[in-house]
């Protein structure tokens, strides 16, 4: 059996990411274990997956804090609190301050969908098909304190076809986040 490092999640919603993340972890075999899933939102629906696996849970509001950096210091506890090495955004919908990305330099990181350093920010899936470009993708990163500019990991393309609209492309590129995600995790858990 290999050495697990431990992980944890952040998200906002229903986490198809972090599924595909805790779905690999389940292997014997796979180098992480997540053991921490944090949400922002207490109806987030990912958590319930996360605890269908035996996955510890915290709901941290971030409107319940007068100051980001108020937020991030109670995620940041619980990060300690669990021993945890690595973190993985999974559409976590906030923007993380340079406090914490300094923190965990190198160890947080976070999966887009658009071939970086094309189409940054919250509507890429949107900008690629008004753009007019016929391939896109998917990319994991080092997050930095610059929105989705950290050193990239890997990148998965698929075509854009002239009868996609923005939900068939979001959808063949999540069916590629899926794949790539558990992948640089892996990476670099082998790498600690």
């Amino acid at each position: 059996m290999v050495k697990k490092i431990k992980v944890a999640i952040l998200i906002s919603g229903r986490g198809s990411n972090m599924k595909a993340l805790i779905d690999a972890c389940n292997d014997v075999n796979f180098p992480a274990q997540i053991a921490l899933v944090i949400s922002n939102k207490q109806d987030a629906l990912g958590l319930n997956y996360a605890q269908e696996n035996n996955i510890f849970t915290v709901v941290i509001d971030h409107k319940k804090f007068s100051h980001r950096q108020e937020f991030e210091e109670a995620i940041d506890q619980e990060i300690i609190k669990h021993d945890i090495k690595i973190i993985c955004l999974a559409g976590f919908m906030r923007v993380l301050s340079p406090w914490f990305v300094e923190k965990w330099q190198g160890r947080l990181i976070n999966i887009h969908p658009s071939l970086l350093p094309e189409f940054k920010g919250a509507n890429a899936v949107a900008d690629a098909l008004k753009s007019g470009v016929k391939i896109s993708g998917c990319t994991t990163h080092f997050v930095t304190a610059d929105v989705d500019a950290g050193e990239i990991i890997m990148q998965a393309q698929v075509d854009i076809l002239s009868n996609d609209d923005f939900n068939s492309l979001a959808q063949k590129i999540l069916v590629q986040e899926h794949k790539i995600y558990p992948q640089t995790l892996k990476k670099i858990c082998q790498e600690i």
